[in-house]
């Protein structure tokens, strides 16, 4: 069968589409895209355990130091997600996309040739501000381009970049790492955002989107409509403990495994994709989940966190690699299960007249609200001299914010 009807185009008019692996194509590309975007993220959590690195910068043994170069990107982030998504509604998603990439690539150039930590700072706020709209872009691209029966497998499609990007960032970066130094790390980064403007290019081409005018939609009206929504409200501060458990565990689960766990960089880099793996089939297993009962959404990514969160917390009082890395891969599990019909749940409760706009907010409130866990966890650990009580408070965060999503259990 060579077309489909897509009853959802942009503009509200049916249109015949290209049938089979072809229609799928524009999410795979959005996937791609969040898979290398993560990579930029997280990478340097690596380097945290690399004494080369640390001895560089100036900051050997200064773990607050370490958790601001997370915080303090996750922050412009955030605040890019909220105040530049708007963008994507006016001048389209792919013309955005692309131009965020270019200064991706730059901007990890630019982090390879520097050893000063406070340059290096600087850098991170300007490649949180590039990468910020990143995920409103894509999930306003699902949004108008594919069904409500396909939103959550197409979101999935891109959200698989989480768990990918952290599964292939992680231990390539410590192979580089081994084998180089981490100068070199950021080089590759950026040397192969080339390959992603090409593929971002070609392969977004036909994706259709409605801009932000008169002659299309009240926007003003719908955006008032989407700021009074408690809905939308609740699940954005349910985000936050979603992001909040994300970034903690990027940022120091390296460190969690080498210093608390025995793990060491070696062994890192062989198993540290086991629990992303585990994020990776929590992901897939939860889109199917949510497309089969659409109704149910708020229940699965309620018990999705509220499990990751309690799995998180057990894993604090295991002992052994093969133990380890059950617990850790059954959080990540339960973490995938949830975030892969978040995005949809979104979907069911705004308007697509907004949908670059909601997602944005949605997006950063939830990496503005969530940017100060790595920086906490480093001073928590700083203080008391033990990173467990870094990893309860993560658990933690994750628990309390699941229960935002209870008043919208029956209904969505």
């Amino acid at each position: 069968m060579d077309t489909t009807i897509d009853n959802v185009d942009a503009v509200g008019v049916k249109r015949n589409r290209p049938g089979g692996f072809k229609y799928w194509v524009p999410a795979i590309v959005l996937m791609i895209t969040v898979v290398l975007a993560f990579f930029d993220k997280i990478s340097i959590a690596v380097l945290f355990a690399d004494p080369e690195f640390l001895s560089d910068l100036g900051i050997t043994g200064d773990k607050a130091k370490l958790g601001w170069l997370m915080s303090i990107f996750l922050l412009a982030y955030g605040l890019s997600s909220v105040f530049l998504s708007f963008v994507g509604d006016i001048f389209g998603p792919k013309k955005i996309l692309l131009a965020g990439i270019t200064s991706w690539g730059v901007l990890m150039f630019l982090m390879g040739l520097t050893s000063n930590f406070y340059l290096l700072l600087f850098y991170r706020v300007l490649l949180g501000i590039a990468e910020g709209p990143l995920l409103a872009l894509c999930f306003s691209i699902v949004k108008q381009n594919y069904t409500p029966s396909e939103q959550a497998r197409a979101s999935t499609l891109f959200l698989l970049g989480t768990p990918i990007g952290a599964a292939l960032g992680f231990p390539l970066t410590a192979i580089i790492l081994q084998n180089y130094n981490w100068h070199a790390t950021f080089f590759f980064m950026s040397f192969i955002t080339l390959f992603l403007l090409v593929l971002v290019y070609f392969g977004l081409k036909g994706v259709t989107y409605v801009k932000a005018n008169r002659k299309s939609v009240d926007h003003k009206t719908n955006f008032k409509k989407l700021l009074s929504s408690r809905p939308f409200w609740l699940l954005t501060f349910f985000n936050v403990g979603t992001l909040a458990y994300l970034w903690g565990l990027n940022s120091w689960i390296p460190t969690y495994l080498i210093e608390a766990k025995g793990f060491n960089l070696k062994q890192f880099g062989n198993l540290s994709m086991i629990p992303f793996v585990a994020m990776l089939v929590g992901e897939i297993l939860g889109a199917f989940n949510s497309d089969r009962f659409p109704n149910r959404r708020a229940i699965q990514v309620f018990g999705g966190l509220l499990g990751a969160g309690i799995t998180m917390f057990l894993l604090i009082y295991q002992e052994g690699i093969v133990n380890v890395l059950i617990f850790m891969s059954a959080s990540a599990f339960l973490w995938g299960f949830n975030v892969s019909a978040i995005f949809a749940l979104l979907a069911n409760i705004t308007a697509k007249e907004v949908a670059t706009t909601a997602g944005g907010i949605f997006n950063g409130f939830g990496n503005f609200g969530s940017a100060l866990a790595p920086v906490i966890i480093g001073y928590i650990v700083v203080y008391t001299g033990n990173i467990n009580y870094g990893i309860m408070f993560l658990a933690g965060i994750a628990i309390v914010s699941s229960l935002f999503l209870i008043p919208l259990l029956k209904k969505y």
